[in-house]
């Protein structure tokens, strides 16, 4: 509309806030007709009867208000009596075990596990996982076993595996911390580690020590490698500060990736965790303080050894969308200076490394790189709206909309980068190393309701929010451990964090899509990536040994509750590995060689000079005192073994993965095949029995069965698969009666082979050469067994198999055949071993 002035706009009055007090009864008041209409409208649907249906009532009375105030005035009047009695007595009320075991369930101290009466810890998460789970007691930590059920699902298993993402609280794993000069330690890790970080390559060395990645171990009493080990274990050293390396800021290799290297003297002081599995806590604690005190003794020195347990918990996020979720969860508002490993590829693009630890915020899974340990600060994961954006707490000046960026800074504020304490004796550092004074808790799920509260009531204008001051944190130190990928599928993260935070994470990565997992679905995923899982995959450990005789004991007495006529058949638990010699015996004996017969008497120097001969017809059935056997896990301890004993021709290559040559042509080399012509006709077996870890697969049909036998085929058995020609129906089989008689358990409760005297059984019988340690899981693509087989009969066995004239290619898997202890029919299986395609094997899950 025009006028003198020109144009004349609209003037809009903005909208009157609404009242921030409501007061109900004059708003109740005002719309006394529209309330009356209203109440009208339901009576006449109701018919005037506002009492609820019947049909709509529970089994319960908790409908009927009477009785539910009935109820309470008894209860009530049966407490003030009990009060009355025990005030009159000096007495305390005896509360309910449910309300005392909620009350106690609910605490969450800083440090330590909730105990039951006879001693057995509880997991900060035993009442969510008690709910949904099958419950066991092992090695002194009540854990979940599975999921309800008979043990099936691992179809769905392997199917979030894939494409989701699964959890397991493995809070029951220990650190133990070492501190002292890092000269010291070193020797200290070489002698109850193998291998140890000093003989690992150079570059590998460096990243370790330096705290850059962490690595995988196989702990031994003081000795290694020639004593007996313990358990594998993880262990990691806390990353050095940048300032201690040469040049302001960190070299950056040609790859793009900073890469760290040591210029501090070993004298420096250095801290150092060596991660432990619970069965083998109390041995492995023991054999690392022995080392500590006689290194202290030796060099008189102090070196500081003890347990963080209780103080530090370990989340397993696998899956391959593993990163997703921990990105989606955890607000991380800052790195801290010891991450080395963090974003490869924008470190070079980064002027200086303290630009990009500020602004880092795990944007690029492959820009970090494997077994890289990324010590972060995350915000409260409870705090997280479903944008992602934190919510205003009450007291605080966080918006709804505030970035990450700001909350970093707020969080840097309320905990500064240095570790002074504070007033409560507790360290505000975000660092975990720093921690074992003590850590913050979170704040409790009671406060966070009430803030939520708070806030709903902000947001209607009703009462201002009022301010709670509790003793609580809202950013938590935690770390994160990139877990190495196998054969293309991501295994998955660790976060290690205080023991108090966590519930606090728990709850909301399950709610975000984490699937929980028990011990038995742990097992299953180790078994699709084929990595061994502890105690199941280590037979040469105590661990082992100890959990086999708690299934034993538990499949007797499930084996009793079944009348005689049903019972199924008994077999050995524990598997009876001493068979293994007898029939490296028979083999040598059948050779006839009065060399290969000599039996050795083993010493610490490793020396095969001194050979006293003896008959093998002797052992010749496994009466053997002591196991002399060892699992090579390097290539380096196969190697010494076949030097050892004269096997170098052994058509066995430990040394391949370090070599550019190629199986398909190491096959070809006449000269190296023709130094084993005559077998194992050279070597000189000193008792030792070497076992490997192989991996297997059934040929054409069959699903292989934890403890299932491995037996040496004949050539005349392999044709029955392989040719087309040569078919019979259902296999190769033993008579029923042999399969009863297989094993023999003796009075003693050890379990013998027994060989056959009837001449069918003996045409039928095979000899053992190893044993499954985990069995095929249900539904997975391409269904793999781990076993442990002999080292010297594998070569032998790919002997045989190269050697025969139908052969048409060598291949580098040997023919095995395997038989599930209560069946009759064998399965042929292609075994491959592991240390031909990789250095070490102590990677473990």
């Amino acid at each position: 509309m025009g006028t003198n002035g020109g144009t004349k706009r609209l003037q809009l009055s903005a909208p009157s806030q609404p009242p921030q007090k409501i007061n109900v009864q004059k708003f109740a008041e005002s719309r006394t007709g529209e309330l009356e209409s209203l109440h009208s409208i339901v009576g006449n649907r109701l018919e005037g009867d506002f009492r609820s249906r019947r049909s709509k009532r529970r089994r319960t009375t908790s409908f009927n208000s009477k009785a539910a105030k009935r109820r309470r005035k008894v209860q009530g009047r049966n407490l003030d009596d009990e009060k009355k009695k025990n005030k009159n007595d000096n007495e305390n009320i005896s509360i309910p075990r449910r309300i005392r075991r909620r009350a106690q369930m609910r605490i969450n101290p800083e440090e330590g596990f909730s105990v039951s009466q006879d001693g057995t810890k509880r997991l900060r998460t035993h009442v969510w996982y008690a709910k949904r789970f099958t419950m066991t007691k092992l090695w002194g930590y009540y854990l979940p076993l599975g999921l309800h059920g008979s043990g099936r699902g691992s179809r769905a298993l392997l199917k979030w595996f894939r494409n989701a993402v699964l959890i397991h609280d493995a809070s029951y794993n220990v650190a133990v911390q070492l501190e002292g000069p890092e000269g010291s330690l070193l020797s200290i890790l070489s002698t109850v580690l193998v291998p140890s970080p000093s003989v690992c390559p150079g570059d590998v060395s460096n990243s370790v020590i330096s705290g850059a990645i962490y690595d995988y171990a196989v702990l031994h009493h003081i000795g290694a490698p020639v004593s007996k080990p313990i358990a594998p274990v993880t262990y990691m050293w806390r990353p050095c500060s940048l300032r201690n390396r040469d040049g302001d800021d960190a070299s950056i290799n040609g790859l793009g990736s900073m890469k760290p290297e040591i210029t501090e003297s070993r004298s420096s002081f250095r801290q150092l965790w060596v991660w432990i599995h619970a069965s083998a806590f109390d041995e492995g604690y023991g054999a690392l303080k022995f080392a500590c005190e006689k290194e202290m003794e030796e060099k008189d020195i102090l070196i500081h050894c003890f347990s963080r347990e209780g103080q530090l918990a370990k989340l397993e996020v696998m899956g391959s969308k593993a990163f997703e979720l921990l990105q989606k969860a955890l607000p991380v508002t800052w790195i801290s200076e010891d991450s080395q490993q963090v974003e490869k590829h924008s470190v070079a693009e980064a002027d200086n490394g303290s630009q990009l630890r500020k602004n880092c915020v795990l944007q690029n899974e492959d820009h970090i790189s494997s077994k890289a340990m990324l010590s972060l600060s995350v915000m409260d994961p409870r705090t997280i709206t479903k944008k992602g954006m934190i919510p205003n707490v009450p007291g605080n000046e966080i918006g709804e909309h505030t970035g990450i960026a700001e909350i970093s800074d707020r969080c840097k504020e309320s905990f500064p980068l240095s570790s002074e304490p504070g007033s409560n004796g507790t360290l505000t550092s975000r660092n975990l190393w720093d921690a074992s004074s003590g850590v913050i808790p979170p704040v409790e799920e009671s406060i966070l309701c009430k803030e939520k509260h708070e806030l709903q009531k902000k947001f209607f204008f009703l009462d201002g929010p009022t301010s709670t001051e509790v003793q609580c944190s809202r950013c938590c130190p935690t770390m994160l451990l990139k877990d190495k990928n196998k054969e293309g599928l991501a295994i998955g993260w660790s976060v290690v964090l205080p023991l108090s935070w966590v519930r606090a994470f728990w709850v909301p990565l399950v709610s975000k899509g984490a699937h929980a997992i028990g011990l038995r679905e742990k097992h299953w995923v180790a078994c699709e990536v084929g990595l061994p899982c502890f105690p199941s995959d280590f037979p040469d450990c105590n661990a082992y040994s100890s959990l086999k005789a708690t299934e034993a004991v538990a499949s007797n007495l499930k084996e009793e509750l079944h009348p005689l006529s049903t019972r199924p058949l008994r077999v050995p638990i524990l598997p009876p590995w001493d068979s293994v010699r007898v029939t490296l015996n028979r083999l040598l004996t059948t050779v006839g060689d009065p060399i290969i017969c000599r039996e050795g008497k083993h010493d610490d120097s490793n020396s095969t000079s001194n050979m006293d001969s003896a008959s093998c017809d002797a052992r010749l059935h496994g009466h053997c005192t002591s196991l002399d056997s060892f699992v090579a896990r390097t290539s380096s301890l196969l190697t010494n073994f076949l030097n050892e004993v004269k096997g170098d021709h052994l058509l066995l290559f430990p040394r391949i993965a370090n070599k550019k040559k190629s199986f398909s042509k190491v096959a070809k080399d006449e000269s190296k095949l023709g130094q084993g012509q005559n077998g194992i006709t050279n070597i000189i077996w000193n008792r030792k029995l070497c076992f490997l870890r192989v991996l297997l697969r059934a040929y054409k049909e069959g699903s292989f069965e934890e403890g299932a036998v491995i037996c040496a085929p004949r050539p005349t058995d392999i044709s029955l698969w392989t040719l087309s020609s040569v078919n019979i129906e259902g296999g190769l089989q033993i008579p029923q009666s042999a399969v009863t008689s297989y094993f023999k358990e003796e009075s003693s409760g050890k379990w013998e082979l027994q060989m056959p005297e009837d001449t069918t059984a003996s045409e039928s019988h095979r000899m053992p050469v190893g044993f499954v340690t985990t069995g095929f899981v249900r539904g997975s693509k391409k269904p793999m067994a781990e076993a442990f087989c002999e080292a010297v009969l594998l070569a032998h066995l790919r002997k045989e198999q190269w050697d025969d004239p139908e052969v048409k290619r060598r291949k580098k898997e040997i023919y095995v055949l395997v038989r599930n202890l209560r069946s009759t029919a064998y399965r042929l299986a292609l075994a491959t071993i592991v240390l031909e395609h990789q250095v070490e094997d102590v990677e473990f899950l």
